[in-house]
């Protein structure tokens, strides 16, 4: 089977693949969350990291923006940001990113058609650029629970609109999986897994039971938890 990054190559017939498409995280800061009142919250954050591990894993092209850091959003969130400890996030003024022209030559040099789309909020962070991006031939996926607005309605509405466009809903979980797509590819199963026990609720609890109740495993170990000493600022 031909390689792609080293990884085995998935079977496209329209689904994503981890060479076919580019993820975007957009507006992924405090002041955005604090305003998110749809979705929880805590899951927002998790769902975006469960996801952001998944590009590293399958070596997906990232794009990382954010608006108006230092006069009222705040900085990345340190959770998305230490997936990405490299990559500095692309700073705009504009609330729609494909007005951005860094943005736009960001997503232009992965040379992907298709992008999965993520951010706050919903109505305007993903719904202004979706339609533009799909007017100017990207087909357009939004990770749906990676994403949140200001009320129920705001969001129902954004997903309303940019389906109508064109757009299709995923989710962490399901763009993962699609990227995965058969349990006998080996050179990422491990990592998957490792995403699942630590960001996917019962379903991790699941595979941990699974693993040790059924097959035999050794019971996952997570890094034995430090208490943080005193920053000096504190002293």
């Amino acid at each position: 089977m031909s390689q792609n990054n080293g990884h085995s190559k998935r079977s496209e017939k329209g689904l994503l693949t981890p060479d076919n498409c580019v993820v975007a995280f957009i507006d992924h800061q405090p002041q955005m969350l604090f305003g998110t009142a749809n979705f929880d919250r805590q899951s927002i954050i998790n769902n975006t990291v469960a996801l952001a591990k998944a590009t590293r894993i399958f070596e997906v092209p990232v794009v990382l923006t954010t608006v108006e850091t230092k006069s009222f959003s705040g900085n990345m969130w340190p959770q998305l940001k230490a997936v990405f400890p490299e990559q500095n996030p692309i700073e705009r003024t504009s609330m729609n990113s494909w007005d951005d022209k860094n943005f736009v030559a960001a997503i232009e040099k992965t040379g992907k058609k298709k992008v999965v789309l993520t951010g706050l909020w919903t109505e305007t962070c993903i719904a202004l650029p979706t339609v533009q991006m799909i007017h100017d031939g990207y087909e357009i996926y939004v990770a749906e629970d990676c994403c949140g607005d200001v009320s129920q309605l705001a969001h129902d509405n954004a997903m309303r609109r940019v389906i109508q466009a064109g757009a299709k809903p995923v989710t962490a979980l399901s763009t993962m999986l699609e990227w995965q797509r058969d349990w006998a590819q080996r050179d990422t199963y491990d990592a998957v897994m490792d995403v699942v026990k630590v960001h996917l609720g019962a379903y991790g609890i699941g595979v941990e039971y699974a693993y040790t109740m059924v097959h035999g495993a050794q019971p996952t170990v997570f890094p034995a938890y430090e208490v943080p000493q005193p920053a000096l600022a504190h002293k």
